[in-house]
C-alpha cells in the first residue's frame, strides 16, 4: 500500500465530516426513465448555476438508481423542499421501488412534478460532466414556480429546518 493510499480514507473521512457542517438545502430531482415510468432522488448538492440564463447545477451520485435516467434525460424538475416536507425527503432518500406511490404529482410534459412544494423548476439539461463518483449535471429553467416557505434543509447529518436549535 502505498502512502498515498493509507492516507485517502483517512481524507475521505475528514472531508465527510467536514462537509456535514455545511448548511444545503434540499430537493427532489424528477425525470421519466426510458419506460416512461417517473423516477426521483434527493440531493442535497444543487446551487444556482447562472442568472443568464437561469441555470441550476446537480451533482448525482453514480452509486443511484436514477443516475442513468438522470444522465441520459433531456430534462428533469427540480423541487426545493419546505421544512413540511421531510416525509418527501426521505421517500427519494429511501430505497422504495416507487417513490410516487401516495404522492399527488403530475406530468409537466416529460417531467414528474410533484405538487405542493415551494419551488419547483422544470429544466433542460445543457451539460453535463463527471468527476470523481458524482455527474454534475447544469439545467436551464424553462419554467416553474415559487410559493413562500420555510426551507428544508440538511445539517449534520440530518433534516432540519430549525437552524437555531444547533446554536
Amino acid at each position: 500500500m502505498t502512502a498515498a493510499q493509507a492516507v485517502a480514507p483517512v481524507l475521505t473521512e475528514f472531508f465527510t465530516e467536514a462537509m456535514t457542517q455545511l448548511v444545503s438545502g434540499v430537493a427532489v430531482i424528477t425525470a421519466r426513465r426510458a419506460d416512461g415510468m417517473p423516477c426521483g432522488l434527493l440531493v442535497s448538492s444543487i446551487c444556482s448555476y447562472s442568472v443568464h440564463p437561469p441555470s441550476v447545477l446537480i451533482a448525482i451520485d453514480q452509486s443511484t438508481r436514477s443516475y442513468t435516467t438522470l444522465t441520459s434525460c433531456e430534462e428533469f424538475g427540480t423541487h426545493l423542499l419546505g421544512r413540511e416536507h421531510t416525509d418527501i425527503a426521505n421517500t427519494f432518500a429511501g430505497q422504495a421501488d416507487d417513490k410516487f406511490a401516495g404522492l399527488s404529482w403530475s406530468w409537466d410534459g416529460t417531467v414528474p412534478q410533484l405538487d405542493d412544494v415551494p419551488v419547483y423548476l422544470n429544466c433542460v439539461v445543457s451539460a453535463l460532466f463527471y468527476h470523481g463518483d458524482h455527474a454534475i449535471s447544469i439545467g436551464v429553467v424553462k419554467n416553474g414556480y415559487v410559493r413562500p416557505s420555510e426551507p428544508l434543509v440538511y445539517f449534520r447529518r440530518g433534516l432540519n429546518w430549525r437552524l437555531r436549535a444547533y446554536v
